[in-house]
């Protein structure tokens, strides 16, 4: 007997969202259109079975997620109350230490990040308060304590405590990057492309704000490569923002992010050798290179005195001085308890405590020379502190 085929009707999926909540108000902000693409996306690309079901299954949670947070927006009318005050933005190219950065910058006390336990659960639980323990997130942390092992671990280490990028709760607006691989197929791609970031990032303030009333936080430190694409739009919801631009070689970078978009295409995606694997390598290449240089000319037209620099190098030799370079660049004061719980995070996580990444150009259809001509914007500008 065959196996019942995995479609990716819109209304279909909607229709058991609702379903599962009760509930059946998107709100406000734009979600239907960018459904639909990622639904056409995923059906022209995906063909395992395991992989479909996956990424349908997925889409389902992330509509049930949007209904149960609209549901709070009208029913916890406190969240509107909450100010996102001068949000720091990490950004830069994937695999420059963004991620390590945000990890340490949120180790300090008065500093709030996005943790994995929001991005996967951002509705509160019902009649929760604030300060109250999701009683979903013991589950979480015992799913993801079963991944230590796994190749994503090595690359990228969570657990339901680590602050993660900020881009995610875009997800449940149907824009942004997704789950990162999205953005490398059509027409997904094209169509992100021409979209008004504005929306996004207003949807991602307002979950913010919801977030902050059930944890509150002093300075929101938020995270995502996929800023670069964005600085206009978020200094139009975020007009007080400020942002540190991580730095790397792209020699280092392109392999790497393309062996990290491996692995997640392989939790996602399932068997998915009919597709290309040098097309998708050189379009990862080409996703960060041409949003790098859109982040780049947005910020050529800013005052500078809103960017703080740093290279991966820098932070891997001087933690604690790119540190103090960005409080001391954005007016933040550095105490001792706040200088104590940087060095004791720094203590807990040396490099590579998760494992070694190993990766090749080989198999991502690249060479060392494709990089250096797409990178040269970047790598001949003596402005950039890039580093190997």
């Amino acid at each position: 007997m065959s196996a019942e085929p995995i479609g990716f009707d819109a209304n279909e999926l909607i229709a058991e969202a609702i379903s599962q909540t009760g509930f059946d108000d998107f709100g406000e902000f734009p979600y239907r259109e960018g459904l639909e693409v990622l639904l056409q996306t995923y059906d022209a690309h995906i063909e395992d079975l395991a992989g479909r079901k996956s990424c349908r299954d997925r889409v389902v949670m992330q509509l049930a997620t949007r209904l149960k947070c609209e549901n709070a927006f009208k029913t916890i009318p406190q969240w509107q109350e909450q100010k996102i005050e001068a949000p720091i933005f990490v950004t830069g190219l994937p695999r420059s230490g963004t991620s390590a950065l945000l990890n340490l910058l949120v180790s300090a006390p008065e500093n709030r990040g996005l943790l994995q336990w929001e991005v996967q659960f951002p509705d509160p639980w019902p009649g929760s308060q604030p300060g109250d323990k999701d009683p979903r997130y013991d589950y979480l942390a015992k799913a993801l304590e079963a991944t230590r092992d796994s190749d994503f671990a090595k690359i990228h280490f969570v657990d339901a405590d680590t602050p993660e990028e900020c881009v995610l709760l875009h997800a449940f607006a149907f824009g942004g990057v997704q789950l990162g691989f999205e953005i490398m197929l059509e027409p997904y791609h094209s169509w992100l492309l021409k979209q008004d970031l504005v929306p996004l990032y207003k949807y991602q303030k307002q979950q913010l704000q919801m977030l902050n009333w059930r944890m509150p936080g002093k300075q929101w430190m938020l995270k995502a490569p996929a800023h670069m694409m964005g600085i206009d739009a978020i200094l139009k919801v975020f007009p007080d923002a400020r942002f540190i631009w991580c730095h790397r070689d792209p020699q280092a970078v392109v392999p790497s992010i393309n062996s990290m978009n491996k692995a997640v295409m392989n939790m996602y995606a399932g068997d998915y050798n009919h597709l290309d694997g040098g097309e998708i390598g050189r379009a990862v290449m080409e996703w960060y290179a041409l949003t790098l240089e859109i982040g780049l000319a947005a910020r050529d037209k800013l005052p500078q005195e809103l960017f703080v620099d740093c290279s991966q190098q820098e932070f891997v030799d001087d933690p604690i001085g790119v540190v103090e370079r960005v409080y001391g660049g954005f007016g933040m004061t550095m105490g001792d308890q706040t200088r104590d719980a940087l060095v004791s995070h720094i203590e807990a996580n040396p490099k590579g405590k998760h494992g070694k990444h190993e990766y090749s150009l080989e198999e991502y259809g690249l060479t060392r020379e494709l990089i250096s001509q797409r990178f040269a914007f970047y790598t001949n500008d003596s402005r950039w502190p890039i580093s190997t």
